[in-house]
Formats: structure tokens, sequence, C-alpha cells
């Protein structure tokens, strides 16, 4: 595995994994009522462009994290809903 490619699993590896404590503190407390709903769409079309480039350009560290990313957002917007 190329150097490059090794930080690109790492760096979407780690900010994939920055939602989960957030996704775990509002599903514990059925709480959403912090997270702006424009951040969360707007971070959400964020993560589909980039999910569209990582395919346009073939690299599968983007594609992967954004994938698995956009499914938190998905996740923490049904909560925003759910619990409102």
């Amino acid at each position: 595995m190329d150097t490059i490619v090794l930080v690109g699993c790492i760096a979407g590896t780690l900010t994939t994994l920055s939602f989960v404590p957030q996704v775990m503190r509002s599903w514990k407390l059925r709480e959403t009522k912090d997270l702006s709903l424009a951040m969360l769409l707007l971070f959400a079309i964020g993560v589909l462009l980039w999910t569209v480039y990582g395919i346009w350009i073939g690299s599968l560290p983007i594609i992967a994290a954004n994938i698995i990313t956009f499914a938190l957002i998905l996740f923490l917007l049904w909560m925003k809903y759910r619990f409102h």
C-alpha cells in the first residue's frame, strides 16, 4: 500500500470515527436539540459530493469514509426527526 493511500485511510477513519461519540450520545440521551439541522444537511451534501469525487478519481479511502460518514449523518438526522 502506498504511503499516501495509508494516510488517506487513517484520515478517513479518524474523521468518520469523530461522528460516533455524537451518535452514541444522541441515542443514549434521546436528544438532538443542540444539533443544527442546517449543519447536518450541509455536511451531508458535502459528504455526498466527496463520495462522488472519490468515485470519480477512484479513491477507495475517500469513498469508504464518506459512505460511512453519510450513514452516520443520516442516523443523526433520523434521530433529530424522531426525538423532536
